[in-house]
């Protein structure tokens, strides 16, 4: 099949060119400069930036299948203002796709869409349920991959034509990095391996691998059962001291910076008074909220490895990279 992979310099959009390509498809993905094209494991190079109308026509041209994983610049960034770009990028690659006429397009939300407003209650959600986004408690990010996951199915519904949607909800992805301009994607890996952090907080993640993650994309983009579907795509809960534990016991000496004691939420509390970056995490101190991947399985066959053997990955190719040796010399 002909797929386009939207943002091939990500980190989740490398490793699904990666296995697009090992499966026989051919596969083309756009970058928003010509001279990121260096920075894609593969394929075909387009130029479409998801802030501009420029490009998208010749992007879908001629594909079957679009998988939509890129963010904008905006989100990628962190900004305040994610809410437009998120939404506004999402419909260029929707309106594009069908106008092309192309089977199916896959788009890339996030757990946080399907989860709800608030983390005070502990308990297990699926894909029925809907973040609100209307709630003034959401971070912006949460918001704005809300709003851009319903203004894409807002937009299917008025749609009338051959062309299909999916969409996928990851937890936090972690795994092997491909190279060492995506390691921003794994910080909290390579901050405990360099002791940047002091301790781990009492903080949770539903850890997907993002191998698994690629695979589960591509059983969504050619299942015919998995159109107009959602899709949560989130894996085994695991505690940050449990990461620490994975780490020790699989890296031995290279582990030796990983932090063995745990912070009580009080001092994390008492650190974000000072660090913004923190406040958001304050909310999930000791919550054990999860999401069910049951859909998934049943429908795709879709069983993700297990959270120790994920974070271990992931590890061993930041050490072979290089990337930790150069921040603890730095």
């Amino acid at each position: 099949m002909k797929v386009l992979v939207t943002g091939g310099t990500g980190y989740v959009a490398g490793w699904i060119i990666v296995e697009l390509l090992r499966r026989g498809h051919e596969v083309r993905t756009t970058v928003r400069a010509i001279g990121r094209a260096g920075q894609t494991p593969g394929g075909e190079v387009v130029v479409a930036d998801l802030m501009k109308d420029e490009g998208w026509d010749a992007a879908v041209a001629g594909m079957d299948y679009v998988l939509h994983v890129a963010s904008p610049l905006g989100l990628a960034n962190g900004k305040e203002d994610l809410v437009g770009p998120a939404r506004d990028g999402t419909l260029r690659v929707l309106r594009a796709a069908t106008a092309a006429g192309v089977r199916r397009v896959v788009l890339t939300s996030a757990a946080n869409a399907a989860s709800p407003s608030s983390y005070a209650e502990e308990g297990m959600t699926d894909e029925t349920l809907w973040t609100d986004p209307a709630d003034p408690a959401l971070s912006p990010y949460r918001r704005s991959k809300t709003v851009a996951e319903k203004a894409a199915w807002d937009f299917m519904a008025a749609y009338d034509g051959p062309t299909e949607l999916t969409t996928i909800l990851p937890g936090a992805v972690l795994g092997p990095v491909l190279s060492s301009d995506n390691v921003g994607s794994v910080e909290i890996v390579r901050r405990m391996l360099t002791g940047a952090v002091p301790g781990t907080p009492r903080i949770g993640l539903e850890i997907v691998d993002v191998r698994d993650l690629a695979d589960l994309h591509i059983r969504a983009m050619l299942a015919p059962a998995a159109a107009g579907q959602r899709f949560l795509g989130t894996g085994e809960f695991t505690w940050m001291s449990e990461m620490a534990e994975a780490l020790r016991a699989g890296l031995g000496d290279a582990a030796r910076r990983v932090p063995t004691r745990r912070l009580p939420n009080f001092v994390v509390r008492a650190f974000a008074l000072a660090d913004p970056s923190l406040r958001a995490i304050t909310v999930s101190l000791g919550r054990r909220n999860r999401h069910s991947t049951a859909k998934a399985a049943s429908m795709l066959d879709w069983h993700p490895r297990p959270a120790a053997e994920t974070v271990v990955d992931c590890a061993r190719s930041l050490l072979a990279e290089g990337v930790t040796a150069t921040m603890s010399r730095s």
